[in-house]
This record gives C-alpha cells, sequence and structure tokens, in this order.
C-alpha cells in the first residue's frame, strides 16, 4: 500500500525502509535522470545526477519540514539538482587538467532554467501517469487495459473499441472510469499537490 506523499517523506528518513526508498527512487529517480539529460548529459552521467540528487536528499531529509504552505517538496528536489549539477560541472573542470575538457566546456554553457519548473512539473505529471498506470495495469485483465488505453490514451472511439473486444459499448466506459479512478487513487496516494 502506497502511503501519501507526507507519509512518505517522514518515512524515507528512515533509511532501513526499502519499501519507501524503492517508492521514492521509482518516482523521482527518472525525473532527475531526464533533468540530466535534457540538459546535455551522457547516460552515465545523467546517472550520476540521480545517484548524487537521491545521496543528497538521504543526507540532508532528516533536516527537511514538509510544509505544503512553503512549498512543494519538488521545488526542493529541484534545488538539490541544479547544485548536483553545478557541482558536476565544477568537478569536470578541476579534473580537466591544462587541457580543454569538452564535457566541463558544455556542462558551464547549458541554457539557463528559465522554464525548468514548468517543464519539471510537466515532466513530473507524465512519469508519475505512467508510473500509476504501470501498477494499475497489473491489477487489470487485459481487455480492461486496453479498454482504457485506447479510449482514453490513443483517443479511439469507444463503439470502434467494443467491436475490437467484441464487447458492449458500456462495459468499454465502465473499464475506462474503473482505471481512470484508480490511477487517480495511486497519484493522489503520493503526490503532494
Amino acid at each position: 500500500m502506497l502511503t501519501t506523499r507526507g507519509s512518505l517523506l517522514g518515512r524515507i528518513r528512515d533509511t532501513n525502509d526499502a519499501d519507501a526508498w524503492a517508492a521514492f527512487v521509482d518516482i523521482y529517480g527518472p525525473l532527475v535522470y531526464r533533468y540530466g539529460r535534457r540538459k546535455g548529459l551522457q547516460d552515465s552521467d545523467a546517472a550520476d545526477l540521480s545517484q548524487a540528487v537521491l545521496t543528497e536528499v538521504a543526507r540532508c531529509i532528516d533536516r527537511f519540514s514538509y510544509d505544503p504552505s512553503l512549498g512543494r517538496f519538488r521545488n526542493w528536489l529541484m534545488v538539490i539538482a541544479r547544485h548536483q549539477l553545478s557541482s558536476l560541472a565544477d568537478k569536470h573542470v578541476r579534473h580537466a587538467g591544462s587541457g580543454d575538457s569538452r564535457v566541463a566546456v558544455e556542462l558551464h554553457q547549458l541554457p539557463a532554467d528559465d522554464d525548468l519548473e514548468e517543464r519539471f512539473e510537466s515532466e513530473y505529471r507524465e512519469h508519475l501517469f505512467r508510473w500509476a498506470a504501470d501498477k494499475v495495469r497489473d491489477e487489470v485483465e487485459e481487455s480492461t487495459w486496453l479498454a482504457f488505453w485506447r479510449t482514453s490514451v490513443e483517443g479511439a472511439p469507444p463503439q470502434k473499441v467494443a467491436d475490437e473486444l467484441e464487447k458492449k459499448v458500456g462495459s468499454i466506459y465502465v473499464a475506462k472510469s474503473r482505471i481512470v479512478l484508480r490511477i487517480r487513487e495511486l497519484i493522489a496516494s503520493v503526490d503532494d499537490r
């Protein structure tokens, strides 16, 4: 059973709570990784960035006080990600020696994060949907999943999907409704919005 965002943040304070950390890494690890890739990092450097951010969260979480009225947890996480990215750039400069380091030069020429919050929020929403959808897909029959996916994600008309699956159109609407509700429940159980 997943917990609410506030309680998940409370649970990851316990470094021995493997389930809480697994959920946290599943939700936020790929988000930080994609941030690194979008900033021009290679696969391995983006993975290093993600690991550094998660390590820093583990180091600092006992001092973090979550208050939704002060902002989202994701904002704090992005501050850490930007700081770790900057540290990665500085590290490449220090290790560049007297020669030219293409990675260091590129990291220092990265574009400003003018739309960072908007892009991060969009990616977070997309990732959270995919994460919840994957969990729900494991809970339902394949035909129920197809009814939802074809109508909600692919935009196929319910009657066409009903014909394809040899079901009544009403059952397509019911399947879609149930899965949408379950996805929303899962998202609400971990989202701080």
